[in-house]
């Protein structure tokens, strides 16, 4: 069986046990969020040792070379000798500019980096606090619209980190980010191809800046933008997307709730809702982002109505306990 050797102790690896699985095993924690090399707040870098294709995937060719690799997805066949990730090397300093409430659930969090973040808007970053928490949030923001790095965090009963930003968090506070990261953005050169934007809860804030980004950029095809809330107090930014379907012709703004009848939404689920009004997606480009099962779900139905894998781009929300 192989072994890590981590911190002058080496660690022998049980049968189908993960790298970060068997440092925690071990008493040393490590940074993690997703458990799912989504978010990528467990890297970790290899300094002897073979690491698996899986164990890199997503990212950067730089960070590949230099033996970086995602401790959760490792699963060395061979010894493995690793070191924490030096911090400074991988992680920008940001504050807290300001908060805001955007309903009773979640809150617009804007960060000022302590250096340029180069981003794509609908990207997501990791928040990790001084005491090593770790959790991942999509950007809202677009930079040449927005001043500051704008998130949408929705308060999770329990959550470490969303309920620190909801009650305590204050303007001036520290924070580091790492990334961006995620490949659910917009990105031109094909300004007449239609897009289709589904997401629910919080999921909308990397729609928003992605069709808030196509538009800026000169978007000509369509756009329609479809969020799904329980309730009808779970909707935001509804005065914001209504007045971006007014000013463009193209954008079509469509909010739905499932459990309440009203006049300004449609009832119902909203991936129903959507390939109703959308039956056939060929040709079209497809952003998902919300809740996992949703997304999952929807990633296959598009893909039956017509849309090209290559084509369909999901970021799905993973809970980490907030």
């Amino acid at each position: 069986m192989a072994t890590v050797k981590f911190e002058a102790q080496e660690i022998e690896l049980t049968e189908g046990e993960s790298v970060l699985e068997c440092l925690e095993r071990s008493g040393h924690p490590i940074p993690n969020s997703c458990r799912s090399g989504v978010c990528h707040s467990c890297l970790m870098r290899a300094t002897a040792g073979e690491l698996p294709p899986a164990a890199q995937k997503g990212l950067k060719d730089s960070h590949r070379a230099q033996g970086y690799f995602l401790s959760c997805c490792c699963y060395p066949d061979t010894d493995l000798s690793a070191v924490r990730v030096d911090a400074d090397s991988m992680r920008i300093g940001a504050r807290v500019l300001r908060k805001e409430s955007l309903n009773e659930r979640v809150l617009r969090v804007v960060l000022e980096a302590n250096e340029p973040l180069d981003y794509f808007p609908g990207q997501f970053v990791n928040f990790a606090r001084a005491d090593g928490l770790v959790r991942s949030f999509s950007l809202a923001s677009v930079p040449a619209l927005d001043d500051g790095l704008e998130f949408h965090v929705a308060l999770v009963p329990g959550g470490k980190m969303s309920g620190w930003l909801h009650h305590e968090a204050v303007p001036g506070d520290d924070l580091e980010l790492m990334g961006p990261l995620g490949n659910c953005f917009y990105v031109p050169g094909n300004p007449e191809q239609p897009l289709f934007l589904l997401g629910t809860g919080t999921g909308l804030a990397p729609l928003y800046a992605i069709a808030r980004d196509a538009l800026h950029q000169g978007h000509t095809g369509a756009i329609h933008l479809f969020h799904g809330a329980l309730v009808a107090a779970d909707r935001y930014l509804v005065e914001a997307l209504s007045a971006l379907a007014q000013d463009h012709a193209n954008f079509g703004y469509h909010p739905c709730v499932r459990d309440e009848a009203g006049a300004d939404w449609v009832q119902g689920e909203v991936d129903a809702h959507a390939l109703e009004l959308v039956p056939n997606l060929k040709g079209w480009k497809v952003y998902l982002c919300g809740n996992p099962t949703l997304v999952r779900n929807v990633q296959r139905k598009a893909f039956l109505a017509g849309a090209s894998m290559q084509d369909i781009y999901a970021d799905a929300f993973l809970p980490a306990g907030g």
